[in-house]
């Protein structure tokens, strides 16, 4: 099959496969999925998910997280890896907000990427889920390793993981592969062995390092 019918193959099916996909962490403006991303760092979503309310209760601007006792921040994050490492990139992220963007959550990945904490990954999240912006493909771990299985990409770095998949993924499904392959790699794509007897992809998928 060309390249490019079996990668809009692929896309078709995963489409079909996981019609409800979403984004994964639980937010309800900009500063609440600000905080969430740097919380999931490493850790499993429903961890993060369960953390998250009693946080989101207890601080509702960047200033009350600017001003915050760490120690409480902390305490409120406890059984998030890394919590420490990450109440102090929560704080020092909502002091630059603070001090910078009038206390509000920018909108482009430069000023982004200026915030404690944030990478490029966690950036595109926030671009396409707060705001529906979509400027690239955000790639956590099920995407590197499903984007080098399927033939998407042969290298492991993520950005330049991210620019493999912007050349072939169509920019209309950028915001939802990740979800897709998020779902697949999670229900049977997975590391260290896939369950590729079960998978609707097996027959157009090179499983490259399988």
């Amino acid at each position: 099959m060309e390249e490019t019918k079996r990668i809009e193959e692929i896309i078709k099916r995963l489409d079909k496969l996981y019609p409800g996909a979403r984004y994964y962490l639980n937010f309800s403006n900009p500063l609440e999925q600000l905080v969430a991303v740097i919380l999931s760092a490493q850790v499993r979503d429903s961890v993060t998910n369960a953390a998250t309310p009693a946080l989101f209760a207890k601080y509702k601007t960047a200033k009350d997280y600017a001003n915050a006792n760490l120690g409480e921040l902390e305490s409120m994050i406890s059984k998030i890896t890394y919590f420490r490492a990450k109440a102090g990139y929560i704080q020092k992220a909502c002091k630059v907000l603070v001090e910078k963007f009038g206390g509000q959550v920018p909108q482009t990945m430069d000023e982004l990427l200026t915030l404690p904490g944030i990478g490029r990954k966690s950036a595109n999240a926030i671009l396409i889920n707060a705001f529906n912006k979509v400027e690239g493909v955000v790639v956590d771990t099920h995407v590197i390793r499903l984007s080098r299985r399927l033939g998407f990409t042969q290298n492991k770095d993520p950005e330049k993981i991210e620019k493999d998949l912007t050349r072939v993924i169509p920019k209309s499904h950028w915001k939802k592969i990740t979800w897709w392959m998020k779902d697949h790699g999670r229900a049977l794509c997975r590391a260290p062995l896939p369950i590729c007897p079960d998978c609707k992809l097996a027959d157009i998928c090179p499983k490259i390092g399988v």
